[in-house]
């Protein structure tokens, strides 16, 4: 993970292709055509984390003397133009957060958005229209890669977030532009995961949650391997409930990952590491069910399922966080976005903060109930990632990662 950073780079006078993250949700109404237009001003910035994580390396680069060409893709548009997915709205929250005009060009590629690159002063910034308007970025297309990098003098990667994926203005790209450098934040996630994989502190405990076991069954039989304890909550706690007899009511079961389930409990049995599973549940009808109540998990009734973890399993868990050095944690204990459901999750988050050990907080959801829970600021590191922070601590290489320029 030694690789090269932006501020190693001379950038004085230099065009820098700056690929972001700014796949953020959008309000209001779409306009009726793609591209920069007055009346996209309706539609509004819902959440502007993924801008304000993007800013530092941003504002470096301006200060820096370099004309700054911004890439991000927005959405599925489906390979093709969509008013939907127009970066307008976009660039007109990075204007009020840098403090100076962020035109949107009309297309990411093509002649006139060379000419409007070409003709960008020191310090100017200019936004490409979304990167996935044309199927060429997600098919990792060389021809469209080298179109893109016809743009600039020079490359850095900021967007961590969609690093597990080989597209062109992430991989293919780098074969045309060097050196490709790391941005601040690509650089800081780089090195919090890092601390966990390469050198954590020990105790190290994991914490995974969400809905499906398929989605992190890769990820647990990793890390029974690598940390001394793993707490297993959500949905996919009930797979493992299953596969070690219990009746799990109308539970979230993937049946077809029971056996694999068995087969990682059995890993962790003959390793020595600890598995936290839930001990009891708070059970309904549905999400949508005024009336719950906790249960334990032997006494589950058929007609209910279990939405969140109960009083006794969070006071394991906690207690399983006391000593620990180092946390990871991704996944919410139950549907926390139902406030009858959420104290699992949110309890669980003031615990991770009160532990003293230096956590990592990944995935869209668990960071959102970290803020719910109000101790984001005393957690180590939230990262902006879903799918590449998993695939990372798979241990599978991401394609942005490798492509970016070793340090010497």
């Amino acid at each position: 993970m030694a690789k090269l950073s932006v501020e190693d780079l001379d950038l004085g006078g230099k065009r820098i292709f700056l690929r972001v993250d700014l796949n953020v949700p959008l309000a209001g109404p779409p306009p009726e055509a793609a591209g920069p237009q007055p009346e996209a001003g309706e539609r509004q910035v819902a959440d502007d984390t993924r801008l304000q994580a993007a800013l530092p390396t941003l504002q470096h680069c301006v200060k820096s003397g370099a004309a700054v060409i911004l890439a991000s893709h927005l959405g599925r548009p489906k390979g093709k133009p969509d008013p939907k997915y127009s970066l307008a709205p976009v660039a007109k929250r990075l204007e009020e957060l840098l403090g100076q005009p962020v035109p949107l060009a009309a297309d990411c590629v093509g002649d006139a958005v060379e000419a409007q690159t070409r003709s960008l002063g020191p310090g100017q910034v200019l936004l490409l229209e979304n990167l996935r308007f044309h199927p060429e970025e997600e098919a990792n297309d060389p021809v469209f890669a080298g179109a893109l990098a016809r743009l600039a003098d020079c490359y850095a990667n900021d967007a961590f977030a969609a690093a597990h994926r080989a597209h062109a203005s992430i991989e293919a790209i780098t074969r045309y532009l060097s050196p490709a450098v790391a941005g601040f934040l690509m650089r800081r996630e780089l090195e919090a995961l890092g601390r966990i994989l390469d050198r954590p502190e020990r105790p190290l405990v994991a914490i995974l949650g969400g809905a499906k076991v398929s989605d992190k069954l890769a990820l647990v039989e990793r890390l029974v391997q690598q940390v001394d304890a793993v707490l297993i909550g959500g949905g996919m706690a009930f797979t493992f409930l299953r596969a070690l007899g219990h009746g799990v009511g109308r539970s979230l079961v993937e049946p077809d990952r029971i056996e694999l389930a068995r087969r990682v409990l059995g890993e962790a049995s003959r390793r020595g590491t600890q598995v936290g599973l839930p001990v009891d549940a708070v059970v309904a009808e549905s999400p949508d069910d005024v009336e719950s109540r906790a249960v334990g998990v032997r006494e589950m009734p058929e007609d209910l399922m279990g939405l969140d973890i109960g009083p006794l399993t969070l006071a394991r868990f906690t207690a399983g966080l006391r000593g620990a050095k180092t946390i990871v944690w991704n996944g919410p204990m139950g549907v926390f976005e139902r406030s009858r459901f959420a104290r699992g999750t949110v309890e669980l988050a003031r615990a991770v903060a009160a532990s003293g050990a230096f956590s990592v907080v990944g995935g869209g959801d668990t960071v959102a109930a970290v803020h719910q829970a109000g101790v984001a600021e005393k957690i180590g590191y939230l990262s902006t990632a879903g799918g590449a922070f998993l695939e990372f601590l798979e241990g599978r290489v991401l394609p942005g990662v490798a492509a970016l320029t070793d340090r010497p």
